[in-house]
């Protein structure tokens, strides 16, 4: 337990921290639609792919599904009670595109859009500023029929499906994302096929990620044409510091195609309209057929881009086999989880990595902006005798990453950094990881549903009332 001159200690330094930050910096929380809502059968919402790929055995944790989940879709309203409890001036959620469009095209599902505005509403209501992303992997199976994201026609019914969200909703939200890490859905979902759909073909890969792509440059321009000139579109992606350990021959050129892979393979088309040049190569396959006028609508101006920030690669020398038996050594990306701070997903604690992700990207490309749309950590929580969740590595972790964009907001020519989501308002489902990973700032006891909220989200709570408390000074 800490001493009262500690606790005023945190209190101190946490007023100083709200201080760096600008009046109309947006503070929330993220989840996704498959995630937290279950009701995947209800009020005819389509079959999606994570549906199908949670319900086929081997797939997933214990062969855990979405079907569930924490169900939001019959709590929402109590949900969205919560959010203001902790402040959050913010929320950022994701339309089930099955839920508005069950065959993926054709017949509107009015039932779906009805329960997302009454969403909105409910937000506006308690002042939480919704931010709504369009596709957070969750695809209809009914496309994926007919050849899912590696069919160009695809990225025509995303245009589509954007635009009716759009009309139904662009009355009242302001800030839209049109994908969610879009390199998960075409590498983890189609390259190694650890996620929904569960295809391991480096091709199909580098297909889906063009027509992913291509959906994003097709949907802007009408959504635009939808919104009023104030509203704001951007597209969110998972983004990494890369960094190398040893001064050896080859490290450099490593670090420089993961960079390719992880972070230019997205990035370059949306902000310099072409792929590195070395990625395919990087990737074993030929490059996706790029038809003209493609390139142009990707890399149309956006408003913002949302990072996705969770961890650092570092690159360094590895024994591999070399499948005769021995051994060799090349230059890959290291597991810290035995030698540095880990999360529960192994993945290492590392705030610079934050400040130093956006350096980077103020280095190679014009930014317009930045949301830092997720940034959390998985640790095993769990209920005490008082019912309570004491969950100080998360709460350190949240505090020492806000730090970390505060720091990088007072630097000279830094891009403006206009908002922060913490990942995840509340434990859901973890795609293939089940419900064995928490990450949330509520706590879910998911055979009652009841909720709880942790240490970490009673911080924030308090941080956001210290930050809301110095606007109006």
């Amino acid at each position: 337990m800490s001493t009262k001159s500690e606790q005023q200690l945190h209190v101190r330094n946490d007023v100083e921290l709200a201080a760096q930050f600008p009046r109309d910096f947006l503070w929330g929380a993220a989840t996704s639609a498959y995630q937290i809502e279950g009701a995947t059968e209800e009020d005819g919402r389509g079959l999606s792919i994570w549906d199908r790929f949670a319900a086929t055995p081997g797939k997933t944790f214990r062969g855990e599904t979405g079907q569930v989940a924490v169900d939001h879709y019959h709590r929402m309203e109590k949900d969205v009670e919560l959010m203001a409890e902790l402040g959050l001036g913010a929320y950022r959620f994701s339309i089930s595109w099955p839920r508005i469009f069950p065959d993926g095209t054709g017949r509107v599902n009015q039932g779906g859009l009805d329960f997302y505005s009454r969403l909105v509403d409910a937000l506006l209501a308690k002042n939480i500023q919704p931010v709504v992303t369009l596709f957070h992997w969750d695809l209809p199976a009914a496309l994926q029929d007919q050849g899912g994201w590696t069919n160009r026609a695809t990225a025509d019914a995303f245009a589509d499906y954007a635009a009716c969200v759009v009309e139904h909703l662009g009355d009242r939200v302001s800030w839209w994302i049109t994908h969610n890490e879009p390199w998960c859905s075409a590498y983890l979902g189609h390259g190694v096929g650890i996620h929904a759909p569960g295809i391991q073909d480096a091709q199909s890969a580098a297909t889906a990620a063009h027509n992913i792509l291509l959906s994003h440059g097709l949907a802007v321009p009408r959504m635009r044409a939808l919104l009023p000139p104030d509203a704001r579109i951007g597209i969110s992606l998972n983004l990494f510091p890369v960094y190398k350990v040893d001064e050896v021959p080859g490290i450099s050129e490593r670090v420089e195609r993961e960079l390719d892979f992880r972070n230019r393979w997205f990035l370059d088309p949306v902000f310099k309209g072409h792929y590195p040049s070395a990625l395919f190569s990087f990737l074993h396959c030929q490059p996706p057929e790029v038809q003209a006028g493609d390139m142009e609508l990707i890399s149309a101006p956006l408003d913002f881009l949302g990072i996705n920030y969770y961890n650092p690669l570092r690159i360094g020398m590895v024994r591999l086999q070399n499948g005769h038996g021995g051994v060799k050594h090349a230059c890959d990306v290291l597991d810290m989880s035995a030698s540095a701070a880990c999360t529960a997903m192994g993945w290492e604690v590392y705030p610079q990595g934050l400040t130093d992700i956006m350096s980077w990207l103020r280095q190679e490309y014009v930014v317009p902006a930045i949301l830092i749309t997720e940034n959390g950590s998985a640790f095993e929580d769990s209920l005490d005798a008082k019912e309570q969740v004491a969950d100080s590595r998360r709460l350190h972790y949240l505090r020492e990453h806000i730090n970390a964009i505060g720091r990088t907001i007072q630097q000279p020519d830094s891009i403006p950094v206009q908002g922060y989501f913490a990942w995840s308002l509340m434990d859901n489902y973890e795609w293939a990881e089940g419900y064995s990973k928490r990450f949330g700032l509520v706590y879910v006891d998911y055979d009652t549903q009841k909720r709880i909220i942790k240490d970490s989200g009673r911080w924030y709570a308090s941080f956001l009332t210290l930050q809301n408390s110095q606007q109006y000074d």
